[in-house]
């Protein structure tokens, strides 16, 4: 019996006595942090192992970027990547611990010459983001959109593509996104992108982009297992595998 009983709490150490299936609601065209495609993706395996070294599956559901805290809100998933500049505490959302920082910037053609310091600076000018990004930033984006010259698309390769044909004079991007596409760009084309330059307007907060869960105990497993992931170095190595090709 003696023998049993030690077995039984070397499987305790071995094996999770409780494990789920976490259905999450993630954006559906922002590479490279998420390829639905191939259900790969930075941001997706920075979840999905850091939730896995818990005993957890993670089981991804996509929705255009605006929709994902949408579908936290109507229950028709166990957690989300994101708030979208929500509170979403009234909907039962366990906030976690940051998993990926997305670092916005505006961006223009250099030849435009633009100089952007203030949102009064953006008077007059158009801009096209990414979904949701006017609750993300509604004191620089929402004058542009009083004005009729905000814009927003879910497919961010067409920013690329519309910026460099000079149908809007800003794009709002994340760096490494914009960065990808343009990449994708000239893969498609043959041509590189006119030359841009990057306009900072806010400080990036962490705290901004932490994925939400419902249950309080896949939340706290999900943060011991995100900060083994960067204890242990896996954390950078799934960063790399994505920017340094």
């Amino acid at each position: 019996m003696k023998a049993i009983a030690a077995f039984g709490f070397a499987l305790l150490l071995v094996f999770p006595a409780w494990s789920a299936e976490v259905t999450m609601a993630f954006g559906d065209r922002i590479p490279p942090f998420c390829f639905p495609e191939t259900n790969s993706g930075i941001e997706l395996e920075v979840i999905g192992e850091a939730l896995a070294l818990r005993g957890h599956v993670l089981k991804p559901a996509y929705f255009p970027f605006a929709r994902v805290p949408l579908s936290f809100k109507t229950k028709r998933v166990d957690a989300a990547m994101t708030d979208g500049g929500e509170d979403l505490r009234p909907y039962g959302a366990l906030y976690g611990d940051t998993a990926v920082v997305y670092d916005n910037v505006l961006i223009a053609l250099a030849s435009r010459k633009l100089h952007i310091k203030t949102p009064a600076d953006l008077q007059g000018l158009s801009v096209i983001a990414f979904q949701g990004a006017v609750k993300r930033y509604p004191e620089w984006l929402g004058p542009v959109a009083a004005a009729g010259k905000y814009f927003e698309q879910n497919d961010q390769a067409i920013q690329v593509r519309t910026l460099d044909l000079g149908r809007y004079d800003l794009v709002l991007s994340d760096r490494t996104i914009f960065k990808y596409f343009t990449r994708q760009h000239k893969l498609e084309t043959g041509k590189d992108l006119q030359v841009v330059e990057e306009h900072t307007f806010t400080t990036v907060d962490p705290a901004d982009y932490r994925p939400v869960f419902r249950d309080s105990k896949i939340r706290d497993d999900f943060n011991a297992g995100l900060k083994q992931l960067k204890s242990s170095g896996r954390y950078q190595q799934i960063y790399d595998k994505y920017l340094l090709k």
